[in-house]
């Protein structure tokens, strides 16, 4: 991810994280893979920043999935949850270093974050708030069953 680092840091403040996360995706100049894989079997392993970049997300979806699922979430709310799961994306991509093909799986991840944040954030309009906390969720599961993380707890999603 280093090699992207600088590219990807003046994008960001330039375009909406969802161009970020869509540039980073296709840089890799590969065919691009749209469904999360293992490892010939085994979960991609991680490194500490990123593993701190997705305790961090999956402690601010936890904190906010309940009110959201009641109704109860204010737009402040959405907006400064919004804020934290794109600062988080912010560090991993400019401290996680991982190998290509982990990297590849993680840009998946880190796409859904990144629309899930902006449609909390009411981008995609304000009825898509809720959901788009939902989609962070919804990734930082998909995280936790296709990286290793140990200690990692599934996010409960609400019926």
């Amino acid at each position: 991810m280093k090699q992207l680092t600088t590219l990807l840091l003046a994008a960001a403040l330039a375009v909406p994280l969802t161009s970020m996360a869509a540039s980073a995706h296709d840089s890799h100049g590969s065919a691009e893979t749209h469904q999360l894989q293992l490892n010939a079997g085994k979960k991609w392993d991680t490194d500490a920043p990123l593993r701190q970049a997705m305790t961090a997300v999956h402690a601010s979806v936890t904190k906010i999935l309940p009110a959201a699922h009641a109704n109860k979430a204010t737009a402040a709310d959405y907006d400064a949850f919004g804020n934290a799961v794109g600062q988080q994306v912010a560090y991993m991509v400019e401290n996680c270093k991982l190998p290509p093909e982990a990297d590849a799986q993680l840009h998946i991840i880190v796409a859904d974050l990144v629309a899930g944040a902006e449609a909390a954030q009411g981008k995609q309009g304000e009825g898509k708030r809720a959901a788009g906390v939902v989609q962070v969720a919804q990734a930082s599961n998909a995280y936790g069953k296709y990286f290793s993380h140990s200690g990692w707890k599934a996010v409960k999603l609400p019926l």
